[in-house]
């Protein structure tokens, strides 16, 4: 499995190079440009520019000289803020210029809140008398600064690596080892892992848990425009077999071993065959799905909202039946998180899905509160409910997947309205049972325990209407000291259908309170909406 990387997107790349008086750093960036070695350089070169057919991913790249001189140090902050990658380097032939490195130069950068790769290069390596082994000299130090994603020994007297050390630092930038792979177990990190197995998933045409050669061929000229040779086939088949024999069955290649050969590739240097077929599937440098993945065509009014099609609902109804392997009609968390294990991570591990919904005694989902979920979602966050429609293996585009209801001004002059879901808002004075009230709408018993609410806080259940309808109700708790920052943006109530005004009756202050809650509300409600 080869072919010509994908960049990510990328239209230029900014190296900084940095490093203590003497190093190198001038000479390295001119004999990069021009290939040959002068002995007159400048103590600072302008910026340097290596055009995009310099290297295979055809993205120029731009090198900025720095001077470590006292004076200069303010411009060298700016100039590192700017940066992609950093070049950091040392002369081969003064090893305190090497110590330097651990102990002032990375430590600066973390200073400086500077977050990105760092190549750690050796210069004027034809001045050096003694032989060392680099690894076993770097192994230490790399092992303890992880922001250093390669080290390198380079001439430029003598015109020696002196082109991979600026390759090594651009494909730092569009191959970034750190998302993928954790150098300190040598393993695919779980992101990695669970963006993979989304692949296999999307590849496993007939869905036997294996990619036949049919289907590891079609994975292969989509992601690299070329199909593979039988033998080559063969071969990539032998190689995971050798290493780890539940990585090959019968039918074919499994997810263990589509993983296994993807962490090989890290492993052998070639990070960025993984990278291209992640970005040919629409992810991100932060193993999301792209925007253009995500694009959302329909526009709507703050009076509107998003909900889920029918199709969409059904597609979910077919998922939760997929994944309740003991078919009880309820997804335990195991099944859920099975769900969720081609996605980035379970979208409704926090707030404000984690206790939104009805669950059973064990902490399983019903279908309802699966749906209902979705349905939440879906209202706050469209963009994030159809990325994990896609991410669960929802094959179609937004507009199959949500639509915009009717502008809410326009049911209420009508007195009707086709939406399936609404939303209550509920405002009250502190202790007045707001929270109660939600948890009731989840079936939950009432508590003697006055916990009080710091934030927005929502619940959904689905509601039986006459003749069998349903509903969903999403209902959103607003603090009282949350009141005044959700009326000053005048669009807040947009969204609302209808607003509860909660009291504690034993007492005259709750009461009045509620009432001066409902004048603002009101007044905000009459000159924006109503």
């Amino acid at each position: 499995m080869s072919g010509g990387p994908i960049q990510g997107g990328r239209t230029s790349v900014r190296i900084v190079v940095v490093g203590d008086r003497a190093t190198g750093k001038s000479s390295l960036i001119a004999a990069a440009a021009s290939e040959t070695f002068s002995r007159e350089v400048p103590p600072v070169l302008p910026p340097t520019r290596l055009p995009a057919d310099f290297y295979p991913d055809n993205v120029p790249i731009t090198i900025i000289d720095t001077s470590s001189s006292l004076e200069y140090r303010g411009r060298l902050a700016e100039e590192l803020k700017r940066a992609d990658a950093v070049v950091l380097t040392y002369a081969c032939d003064q090893p305190t210029t090497l110590n330097r490195i651990s102990s002032f130069w990375i430590y600066e950068l973390r200073r400086l809140e500077i977050r990105v790769p760092v190549v750690v290069v050796g210069c004027k390596l034809d001045r050096r008398d003694e032989e060392y082994n680099l690894n076993l000299v770097m192994a230490p130090i790399m092992r303890q600064f992880r922001e250093i994603e390669t080290c390198i020994e380079c001439s430029a007297a003598n015109l020696l690596q002196i082109p991979e050390v600026f390759y090594f630092a651009q494909k730092a930038v569009l191959h970034p080892t750190a998302p993928l792979f954790d150098q300190e177990t040598q393993a695919l990190k779980p992101r990695c892992m669970r963006a993979l197995k989304r692949i296999f998933v999307l590849c496993d045409l007939d869905m036997d848990s294996a990619l036949n050669d049919d289907e590891l061929n079609e994975f292969q000229v989509k992601c690299f425009n070329a199909p593979l040779q039988p033998a080559e086939i063969v071969d990539v088949k032998r190689v995971v077999q050798d290493k780890l024999p539940q990585g090959v069955n019968e039918l074919g290649l499994t997810l263990t071993g589509f993983l296994f050969l993807h962490a090989l590739f890290i492993e052998r240097g070639r990070i960025e065959t993984t990278w291209t077929v992640l970005r040919k599937f629409g992810y991100s440098d932060e193993l999301r799905l792209r925007d253009d993945y995500l694009s959302m065509p329909l526009k709507k009014a703050p009076d509107q909202s998003f909900q889920l099609t029918s199709e969409a609902v059904e597609f979910l109804k077919g998922v939760f039946s997929t994944f309740d392997d003991d078919k009880d009609e309820v997804l335990r968390n195991t099944e859920l998180e099975d769900l969720f294990s081609t996605a980035p991570e379970s979208p409704w591990d926090e707030a404000p899905y984690k206790d939104a919904v009805e669950r059973t005694p064990m902490g399983g989902l019903s279908l309802s509160g699966f749906l209902s979920e979705w349905a939440l979602m879906t209202l706050l966050d469209p963009v994030q409910s159809l990325a994990n429609l896609i991410y669960i293996g929802y094959n179609c585009n937004a507009a199959s997947a949500l639509n915009v209801t009717r502008r809410r001004s326009i049911d209420r002059k009508k007195q009707q309205t086709e939406r399936s879901v609404f939303q209550c808002f509920v405002f009250g004075p502190k202790k007045a049972g707001k929270s109660a009230l939600l948890m009731s709408l989840l079936g939950r018993p009432f508590s003697d325990n006055y916990v009080p609410t710091a934030s927005e806080q929502y619940v959904v259940n689905v509601v039986d209407q006459h003749a069998g309808n349903k509903k969903t109700l999403v209902i959103r708790e607003i603090p009282e000291d949350g009141v005044k920052k959700l009326l000053s943006n005048k669009e807040s109530l947009a969204a609302c259908d209808v607003a509860i005004f909660v009291y504690d009756s034993s007492s005259e202050y709750s009461l009045r309170r509620a009432s001066e809650l409902l004048v603002d509300v009101t007044k905000q409600g009459e000159e924006n909406w109503f």
